[in-house]
């Protein structure tokens, strides 16, 4: 087995055991078994558990933001890209479902915990291209100037939200529809 095979097996079977238990409430034991390394193994790749939650936050934000960038570069409009980005978000947890659970349901790594500095360095570049690209559309008066956790509170909280009722089991799957009525409510509460 080489070294990567070994860390992924480790992190999908920390996204299983995480889904069914908790990541508090998950031991060393559970996800070695789950995974089916040993201890020797294990701690080749992480040091602790706090390692492996840090590690699939950092993955998964870094899907997410590849294609939620990806997304807002297929739309010179500002007012499409604003929608596309709802729908994205919504698509993005509905085809990845694990990781849209672990990343809405569990605690991310706080300030001196291990892996917060590169999780915030991830957020960090992420928010700074969402920004210079907001800035842009502002400046040529497409988009509200609104500072970027109102814009984002605007843009993405309702989906977010709904994946959250989604993933809890509260609410079934969304549907087309309320894709559509979420775009269109963020398009008028951005865009000019």
């Amino acid at each position: 087995m080489d070294a990567r095979s070994g860390r992924d097996r480790i992190l999908r079977a920390a996204l299983t055991c995480f889904a069914r238990d908790g990541a508090a409430t998950t031991t060393l034991t559970a996800l070695r078994a789950e995974a089916g390394v040993s201890v020797g193994s294990f701690y080749h790749h992480f040091q602790s558990k706090e390692e492996v939650v840090a590690a699939l936050f950092t993955d998964a934000l870094a899907g997410y933001h590849r294609a939620f960038l990806a997304e807002l570069r297929r739309h010179p409009a500002p007012g499409d890209a604003v929608a596309a980005g709802v729908a994205l978000h919504v698509r993005w947890c509905l085809d990845h479902p694990q990781e849209a659970r672990f990343l809405l349901m569990e605690r991310p790594p706080q300030r001196d915990e291990p892996g917060a500095e590169a999780l915030a360095a991830q957020n960090r570049d992420f928010f700074t291209e969402i920004r210079a690209w907001w800035r842009i559309h502002e400046h040529h008066g497409a988009l509200r100037p609104l500072d970027l956790p109102t814009a984002a509170a605007l843009w993405l909280g309702p989906a977010q939200e709904l994946c959250r009722s989604w993933a809890t089991g509260r609410l079934p799957e969304p549907t087309t529809a309320q894709l559509d009525v979420l775009a269109d409510a963020a398009r008028r509460a951005l865009c000019r």
